[in-house]
């Protein structure tokens, strides 16, 4: 698992390198570019006012949704990427915190209209994923969605395959998204969908009970 470290050093060739593996199809990005196409779109229909996005990077998603007028909130445990993300949003309130360790104070009493993670979330335990999730429903405003693009898959056996077509390639400390054992898990508490982009990505939506019309 990369620490904050790892991701400064990388920040300046991110992009670059992401796109790479994108197009030769490989894990862990293949499907990189459709996934946050997709999210960009999901994100345009719910016509959010307010953005929080966790894990922001460079802002490669982020800055679309800035470019259309949207009040932008971004946290990332990177200086140097969000150097990156500063200059291209000069008006985004971007905070530097690593988000593992709960939310910075800054947006703790704050709610928005959507909430996006990409590339980030698997950094987190199964368990601690899904505590966290459940933390982000009390910050949406009524109405509001979570949308999280990462490393995923729809079960636990769609994982092992991908594991064992990937090998030595694999990297055994990450927590990748099984969508069918989130969902048992979080059921009680929201709607959750999933939609598989390539191999080994997909994306989830999250809208808790109370948001969801008959």
């Amino acid at each position: 698992m990369m620490d904050s470290h790892g991701f400064n050093l990388w920040a300046g060739n991110y992009d670059k390198s992401v796109n790479v593996t994108d197009d030769d199809n490989e894990y862990p990005f293949a499907g990189y570019k459709e996934l946050m196409n997709d999210i960009f779109n999901k994100a345009m229909n719910e016509k959010p006012e307010t953005v929080l996005d966790i894990g922001i990077g460079t802002g490669t998603l982020a800055y679309k949704l800035y470019e259309n007028g949207i009040q932008l909130t971004g946290i990332d445990f990177s200086k140097e990427m969000l150097d990156i993300a500063k200059e291209k949003m000069p008006k985004a309130t971007l905070i530097e915190h690593d988000f593992t360790n709960d939310l910075p104070l800054e947006v703790q009493n704050k709610r928005y209209d959507l909430i996006i993670s990409t590339y980030a979330l698997h950094h987190l335990t199964d368990d601690e994923k899904a505590a966290f999730i459940l933390r982000l429903l009390n910050q949406l405003n009524d109405d509001g969605v979570i949308i999280i693009g990462d490393v995923s898959f729809c079960s636990r056996n769609d994982l092992e395959n991908c594991k064992q077509s990937c090998g030595d390639e694999w990297d055994d400390d990450e927590f990748y998204f099984v969508f069918t054992e989130l969902e048992e898990n979080l059921k009680k508490w929201c709607l959750l969908t999933y939609r598989q982009i390539s191999h080994c990505a997909g994306i989830l939506e999250i809208r808790p009970h109370s948001t969801i019309k008959s």
